[in-house]
């Protein structure tokens, strides 16, 4: 997930969670309990509280920009929250790679196979996951490598750039291939004592 889509699922939430809180406290204050507790000071909401009768609508709707005003902004959260659910749907995963000649692909799905495979086989990676991702002028590898817990990780990504990586970029010609990597430790299991 890109930085991007991942700060704006986060903004997203988080204003989700404020306005729900805020309602949520608010709808709380009005039940007898919740209002008996509260300090003093606090600011109260009746429990006959009507929040939009016909009069304040009526009022509302006397303000000749009050029901375009109303209708753009549910269109624009409406198509704010499509464009956003449209975002979580696609993602990003890379189908095949056009080579050098026309008509000419490579599967992404066999090229993260076989690099996940050559990673696997470099001395020091207990496991690997590869995922292509981006477009296929532009391909980008993520790629997570889960070590022993005696490796060095210098020595396994130096290891792993020459071989997978270098193989894999080869493949990719004449794209070029950007990979990210995540170096990740497995750990001891605890000795049992019987």
């Amino acid at each position: 997930m890109s930085r991007l889509r991942s700060g704006a699922n986060r903004s997203t939430l988080f204003c989700a969670a404020a306005v729900l809180l805020g309602a949520g406290a608010v709808l709380a204050s009005m039940a007898a309990p919740v209002r008996d507790r509260l300090p003093a000071d606090w600011p109260r909401v009746g429990a006959d509280r009507v929040w939009l009768d016909q009069d304040m609508l009526d009022r509302w709707r006397e303000h000749g920009w009050w029901t375009p005003v109303a209708l753009a902004a549910a269109a624009l959260g409406v198509v704010l929250f499509l464009c956003w659910a449209v975002a979580q749907i696609r993602t990003g995963r890379l189908r095949e790679l056009p080579l050098g000649q026309p008509g000419v692909t490579l599967s992404a799905s066999a090229l993260s196979s076989v690099l996940a495979d050559r990673a696997r086989a470099v001395e020091g990676v207990a496991r690997a996951d590869v995922r292509l991702l981006g477009r296929p002028r532009r391909p980008r590898a993520r790629i997570t490598l889960v070590l022993d817990p005696d490796a060095s990780p210098e020595a396994v990504l130096r290891e792993f750039a020459r071989g997978p990586v270098a193989e894999a970029r080869t493949a990719a010609a004449p794209r070029d291939l950007r990979v990210d990597v995540r170096l990740t430790t497995r750990r001891h299991r605890a000795s049992r004592i019987h």
